[in-house]
This record gives C-alpha cells, sequence and structure tokens, in this order.
C-alpha cells in the first residue's frame, strides 16, 4: 500500500447526537488503498463519515485534509444524490457517457428514457455507484453502507469496481458480512464509541483482531487455523485450502 500524499486526518475527533451517544476517533485515513469501517447499527458509523465529508460538525476535535482537494461522499439511500429527472439526465450530470454508464449498471434495455426516482432502489444505488466510482479519479472517497439494497451479484460487482482502485483512498462504512472487497486497512468502532485501527497495510495482521469478523466465512477459518490474506470469501476459501493441501 503507497502512500500517495492524500489523507483525512481524524484529529481527537468527538462526536455525539442528541446526548445518545458519543464517539470519538483519532486516526489518520491515508494512503492509497481501501479503508474498512465496521461497528454495530447505531454506532456512528453515518455520522463519522459525514463529518469525513465535511458536512457534521463534530463535537470537538477536526478533521484535516492533507492533498485531497476533490472528495465526494456516497450516502446509504440513493435518492438523496439524484438531480436528473430522467436516468440519460442523471449520467449527463456526471459528466459521463450514457450507454457505457448503462451498462456497467445493468440498467440497458432503454431505461435511459425512464423517470430516475421511478427505479427501485436497488437499480438507482447501481446507477448512483456506477456514476460515483466512474467518475474521473477523486482524491478520496467515501462509502456509506454502498451494499445496501443489492443483491450477491451487484455487491461483487460494486466490490470488483473497488478493487480496480481508480480513487486513491477509498473509505467504506458497513455492516456487510456476506460480501466485501479487499482491504487495505480495518477499523472498527468498539462498543463504547471509540474508533479502532485494527490494523493496515497488512491485512492479515489485522484480522485476528478485528471483532465484528464476518462470522460465517472468516471468524470460522481463523476457527480451523488457516491465515486468509484478506477479508474476501474467496480468501478465506483459499486459507482453508492451503491448510489442508
Amino acid at each position: 500500500m503507497e502512500d500517495c500524499g492524500m489523507h483525512l486526518n481524524a484529529d481527537k475527533l468527538s462526536l455525539s447526537h442528541g446526548g445518545e451517544w458519543t464517539l470519538s476517533a483519532n486516526g489518520i485515513f491515508g494512503g492509497e488503498g481501501v479503508h474498512l469501517v465496521t461497528g454495530p447499527v447505531g454506532s456512528g458509523k453515518t455520522t463519522l463519515a459525514s463529518a469525513l465529508a465535511g458536512i457534521f460538525e463534530p463535537a470537538s476535535g477536526r478533521i484535516v485534509r492533507e492533498g485531497v482537494s476533490r472528495l465526494s461522499l456516497s450516502m446509504q439511500f440513493p435518492e438523496y444524490h439524484v438531480t436528473g429527472f430522467l436516468v440519460k439526465d442523471e449520467i449527463r450530470s456526471w459528466h459521463l457517457p450514457v450507454t457505457e454508464t448503462l451498462r456497467k449498471s445493468g440498467l440497458e434495455g432503454g431505461r435511459q428514457d425512464r423517470k430516475t426516482l421511478t427505479l427501485s432502489r436497488g437499480e438507482l444505488k447501481r446507477l448512483h455507484l456506477a456514476c460515483l466510482l466512474g467518475s474521473p479519479p477523486w482524491d478520496a472517497v467515501i462509502l456509506d453502507e454502498p451494499f445496501a439494497g443489492l443483491d450477491c451479484k451487484e455487491k461483487r460487482r460494486v466490490c470488483a469496481t473497488i478493487e480496480e482502485k481508480r480513487h486513491p483512498v477509498t473509505i467504506i462504512f458497513t455492516h456487510e458480512q456476506a460480501v466485501l472487497p479487499a482491504a487495505d486497512v480495518i477499523w472498527e468502532i468498539e462498543v463504547g464509541g471509540t474508533l479502532i485501527c485494527r490494523g493496515g497495510r497488512v491485512p492479515p495482521e489485522a484480522i485476528p483482531a478485528w471483532k465484528g469478523a464476518p462470522p460465517r466465512y472468516l471468524t470460522r477459518a481463523l476457527e480451523e487455523g488457516a491465515r486468509p490474506e484478506n477479508i474476501r470469501l474467496q480468501d478465506a476459501k483459499e486459507a482453508l485450502c492451503r491448510m489442508h493441501a
């Protein structure tokens, strides 16, 4: 994982929401690659994503951007991002080719003339992510629950696009437990509201400390003594095959 000179620094950050909970974060999201942030539902992932994007004011501390001038936030609900009346208008608003973007989002078949907000939420999510991730490289992309509303096929499509690493720094906030992209750094919000870096640059060292690791395949592989190279299902399968070879 190379240092691309682009960093989002959560400097002694404290976030709160109506006195119901607080979240403390102190760390640097930097170096070219994928940062995965997990934590229980309601732990503050969306709030932290919004704070890093500059649209939520922290109670204390600050967000320092180093070398980051082009940043984009993808919110969980794609309808928040819609600006085009028709699907083709939405694609053109991102300055992208209509036919190619329809193909990447799996929305061929004349749907370019559909009213954008008549798409299902899953279709709209696919369109939004195809536009965002297909845009000229952002310095940093923040994805809040990018897999919500997608079936397994589309989740794998998004993972493949993320793994292309068009955008130097990608930060994913998710509670997805089945389909994940390869990650370079693993972060976790612990019960009690503290963001912890489980480890990075060499994911295998971080995985055993990751309390929220997908239990169906990753935790199971660890329990059997396997050592996955990364966090994807295929990594767990390959580790088990090596162990039993």
